[in-house]
């Protein structure tokens, strides 16, 4: 992976940023899409990474990303997409329409803006390795997260897709589905769901962000040549499937 270059979104703080440090100890050249550029940049000053301010819910904002990271670093060869919120914890029934866009904006709309801004590049060059990165929420549900769960099913769908799209080419793309982490996601939930969360891992803790940054790693190594459209589990034992 030395000498590669890598796009992690939300690389600014929590798993995003886990990955971001793992991927530079391999030798990659990372440049974090974040939309807080403040502490994008403060991250960036820290670790040498490329900062770029994006919001992955607007084209716009996603092809000028895009386009700052070729001018800086070349066409990427990896991507990680991290980038994600939580919303508000609940019922459907008063469940704000507008949370609900917005989720659905940015943890999958984005997810697929930003897939779409690297392949052309990978697909010309006959390789390139993404992940996306879902929820055991997306797997399960989570009650009383009615958007986050469902947008997140929605990335798992999207990823088995657009792999089973590039399986001729040498191009993996994978997600993952973590339980959850303690980053600043937190500040999004009630403890009330929080603790729902952590009852539900028999593993009987939050996942670390180093643990999902090992197995991120490894999915967007050239280790990873077959598997594909996969779902790699990071729930601590949670999952039913």
């Amino acid at each position: 992976m030395d000498g590669q270059v890598a796009v992690v979104t939300g690389g600014a703080q929590g798993i995003g940023l886990a990955v971001l440090h793992r991927l530079q100890s391999e030798g990659v050249r990372v440049a974090s899409w974040d939309a807080n550029g403040d502490t994008n940049a403060a991250m960036a000053a820290e670790t040498g990474a490329v900062a770029v301010t994006c919001d992955v819910s607007d084209l716009a904002s996603v092809d000028a990303a895009y386009a700052e990271t070729v001018a800086a670093l070349g066409a990427p060869q990896i991507l990680v997409n991290s980038a994600g919120i939580a919303g508000p914890n609940r019922p459907v029934a008063e469940y704000d329409p507008g949370d609900w866009s917005r989720i659905v904006a940015i943890n999958l709309t984005g997810t697929f803006l930003v897939n779409r801004a690297v392949v052309p590049a990978m697909t010309e060059a006959g390789y390139g390795r993404i992940l996306n990165i879902a929820s055991i929420a997306g797997k399960e549900g989570n009650p009383n997260a009615c958007a986050y769960s469902a947008s997140k099913a929605g990335v798992i769908g999207f990823t088995k897709s657009l792999g089973k799209e590039l399986a001729g080419h040498d191009i993996a793309v994978n997600c993952v589905t973590p339980a959850a982490a303690r980053t600043p996601i937190f500040d999004q939930m009630s403890q009330e769901h929080i603790d729902y969360m952590l009852s539900k891992i028999p593993r009987q803790r939050f996942l670390e962000v180093t643990e999902a940054a090992d197995m991120i790693a490894w999915c967007v190594s050239p280790q990873n040549a077959f598997t594909t459209a996969a779902v790699f589990d990071l729930s601590g034992g949670r999952a039913t499937y």
